[in-house]
């Protein structure tokens, strides 16, 4: 008698017959990859901080099994190294942990940069001027990986900001965050500059900070994301606002967040990290001012 196969059986045969013939791993990796979008975009439209704060760990763990997996998966990296990043800089206070979860991702995203900027990544570690000469061969297809590395960065060295070593890492950041921003300037709807924003103003003028040149980042996030992006209002609250002692620029960027449906694509997440920590400067505030 004659079997009868469903589309879905038929599919797997398939797959399997070009396995044998070492053809599947492209369409396995599409299926991976396909499945990491959707599951960090389930994530960053996450409107409960605790659900995520307890539930991205799972993912965090699945996103390691595909990439031991699949090594060479460029995609499933940069999705490892923004999720491990954003979870140790929105969730994690312990110091000591902060430090793992965050060179996790900066591996992931370095390992993501070897093998989709191969003549970048071999710059890494080198002098200033020879990365920022590589990075200036960087073109359009290269601006996913440069974002994914810098923020990894920026992370790893928030999260090691006692080691000097670290911190003479920051001009090679910034570099990367220009470049991007060079070479498409609504990259994740103006993101970049926010990252911008607070490098300029890690120190006052008088120390050698830019908070001028840090005010006009925040202000070009902010136009770019369309005013949905509250992290921006709150970073530009906290690194500049308080810098130049503005209270009342202050207080009017954490009232501007808080008032804000935190809903908006890709960002609701981030929102509700940013509103609760608002709700802490308003009160800290007090006395800082």
């Amino acid at each position: 008698m004659l079997r009868s196969f469903s589309i879905p059986t038929l599919r797997l045969g398939a797959c399997v017959l070009a396995l044998a013939l070492g053809g599947c791993a492209g369409l396995v990796n599409r299926a991976s990859q396909k499945m990491a979008d959707n599951l960090t975009a389930g994530i960053l439209n996450q409107d409960d901080a605790g659900l995520a704060r307890d539930g991205i760990p799972a993912w965090l763990l699945l996103v390691d099994g595909f990439v031991e997996g699949d090594p060479r998966n460029v995609g499933m990296l940069m999705a490892g190294a923004r999720l491990y990043g954003a979870y140790a800089g929105g969730f994690v206070d312990d110091a000591q942990r902060s430090e793992r979860l965050s060179a996790r991702s900066f591996d992931y995203a370095r390992r993501a940069t070897c093998l989709d900027a191969a003549a970048l990544c071999r710059q890494l570690d080198a002098p200033f001027e020879a990365f920022q000469a590589e990075l200036a061969r960087a073109d359009g297809k290269d601006v996913p990986v440069l974002n994914t590395l810098a923020s990894a960065w920026a992370g790893r060295i928030q999260a090691n900001s006692a080691d000097w070593k670290a911190i003479a890492d920051i001009p090679k950041v910034q570099a990367l965050f220009e470049r991007v921003v060079a070479l498409d300037p609504a990259y994740a709807g103006g993101e970049p500059y926010m990252y911008l924003g607070v490098l300029a103003t890690l120190r006052p003028a008088s120390l050698g900070g830019h908070p001028e040149q840090g005010k006009a980042y925040f202000e070009k996030a902010l136009a770019m994301s369309g005013g949905r992006n509250q992290m921006v209002r709150v970073l530009y609250a906290e690194r500049y606002a308080r810098l130049v002692f503005d209270q009342e620029l202050h207080d009017r960027l954490l009232h501007e967040a808080l008032a804000a449906d935190p809903h908006a694509p890709g960002l609701t997440l981030i929102n509700v990290l940013a509103q609760q920590r608002a709700r802490k400067l308003l009160e800290t505030g007090k006395d800082y001012f």
